[in-house]
């Protein structure tokens, strides 16, 4: 790979002291995921098999849950010899993991940081992270940006929505996304003249990858091609996607317009970095951390090429264990080996996360993402759905239990409003259960306004006679 000298200096020296001073150990880790990843499939096996007894071992004797759930079982982890030894452990799921927060912390646990998901799955959860599973995951992600000829230190653009990211830009965090030459744009809000704003940044940054939501990067791109601004001459080599399922219109369209190829990842906040695609087309699980299995709708295994349940057993997360922990996405594996020869197995036919954008009554348009924090971390709630049925009527549907309050509807409404619009009605409306989609998924915000095409009618005009 060829680097600038300022990208040298900063995928060798600034970076790898950022993670040191953050007690991470991503260099060492990543030194050794570039050579693992061209071993044989059998030997990627091997070692994976190994590292997951360990793993298992540890948790059985440190995390009171496991140690509980091994004895009741008599499961014994120095018996697994095989991946297929874990279906012996019952699924993790969401409410588990709600109900016994502090079962499942480690007793060895140092230095953990509070997570908690997006909401995409309409289940928001907390949970915890230590060091070395944010090593893990981080290194496993800076391997495949190096896959497409980018490196860390090259310039790059995040489109992305994260209120951690968006509001914590602090001097500390400015000086660090500086100094490795990423530039944050918003994709909350998406407004004609916020757009024109982003396309003249990214040709003024002139970055060399792309990264975001596959939804708002195609967002920004046919307003680029609308406006008949050329996105295509700034040497961008690749455009990073995840956190949404990618579609090929999707593809096709980032593609066109900024002439890069599209990179598609797939993991999450809970269950980690889990695949991400190389320039031979295969989506490559990163399997030295990684165990996973495809399940049915009662939990058993299937084999290469049926599709199932993604479940996800991560081996660096010790400290809060993730084991056999439920997706809700749908995939399954690909027996065949990749053109690229690297021995890492394939996850094919991702049915990940789908999400909408939304508008507001003065035609701004919004991430979907942008209206689940006034709803995720509100107590009692269990699942959420967002639908925006017109631009003045966004109803909220809620699965809640007996810790729920009553005035947090007014919060929600409250919070609502203030990004729709105050003329906007906006109901919340308590379910018992909210149906999956087809595809086995929770699609947790769906709007019915076609973005951009139209605003909302005065309130008079929309009251009617």
């Amino acid at each position: 790979m060829k680097r600038s000298a300022g990208t040298a200096i900063i995928a060798g020296m600034i970076f790898p002291l950022h993670e040191s001073l953050k007690g991470h150990d991503t260099v060492a880790r990543s030194r050794a995921l570039e050579q693992s990843q061209w071993w044989t499939p059998s030997a990627i096996a091997e070692h994976q098999v190994g590292r997951l007894r360990s793993f298992l071992s540890e948790i059985g004797a440190r995390v009171p849950f496991y140690r509980r759930l091994f004895a009741e079982l008599q499961f014994d982890p120095m018996q697994v010899t095989a991946v297929s030894d874990l279906a012996a452990l019952p699924l993790l799921t969401k409410t588990i993991i709600r109900s016994n927060l502090t079962e499942l912390t480690s007793d060895a646990a140092i230095g953990l940081k509070r997570f908690n998901t997006g909401g995409s799955s309409g289940e928001p959860l907390i949970f915890f992270v230590g060091s070395k599973r944010r090593s893990h995951d981080i290194a496993a992600k800076w391997r495949a940006t190096r896959w497409w000829d980018v490196d860390i230190g090259d310039r790059e653009v995040v489109l992305w929505g994260s209120p951690v990211e968006l509001s914590a830009q602090d001097w500390l965090r400015k000086a660090r996304d500086g100094l490795l030459r990423t530039h944050l744009i918003s994709a909350f809000e998406m407004s004609p003249t916020l757009l024109d704003s982003f396309v003249a940044r990214i040709r003024a940054l002139r970055p060399r990858m792309l990264f975001g939501y596959p939804s708002a990067l195609a967002h920004v791109a046919r307003h680029a091609q609308a406006k008949g601004q050329r996105m295509d001459d700034l040497g961008i080599r690749v455009a990073f996607v995840t956190s949404e399922r990618l579609y090929d219109d999707q593809r096709t369209t980032i593609s066109r317009v900024f002439g890069c190829p599209v990179a598609n990842g797939y993991g999450s906040r809970d269950a980690g970095f889990i695949a991400h695609e190389c320039p031979s087309g295969g989506m490559h699980i990163s399997a030295e951390d990684i165990v996973i299995e495809i399940v049915d709708g009662a939990g058993r295994r299937l084999p290469p090429g049926q599709q199932g349940e993604i479940v996800v057993t991560h081996l660096a997360t010790a400290d809060f264990p993730f084991v056999r922990y439920r997706t809700g996405d749908v995939a399954s594996l690909d027996p065949s080996p990749c053109r690229c020869g690297r021995g890492l197995p394939l996850l094919a036919d991702i049915q990940g996360r789908s999400t909408d954008f939304v508008t507001a009554a003065d035609g701004t348009v919004m991430h979907g993402l942008s209206l689940i924090y006034s709803v995720r971390d509100v107590p009692g709630i269990e699942q959420f759905r967002i639908v925006q049925h017109d631009l003045l009527h966004t109803e909220v549907e809620l699965v809640t239990n007996e810790s729920f309050a009553v005035e947090a509807e007014r919060r929600i409404v409250d919070g609502f409003k203030a990004r729709l619009g105050h003329a906007v009605d906006v109901r919340v409306t308590h379910v018992p259960v909210i149906a999956r989609e087809r595809s086995g998924k929770y699609r947790y915000v769906v709007s019915h306004v076609t973005a951009g095409v139209a605003r909302a009618p005065e309130a008079s005009e929309a009251a009617g006679p």
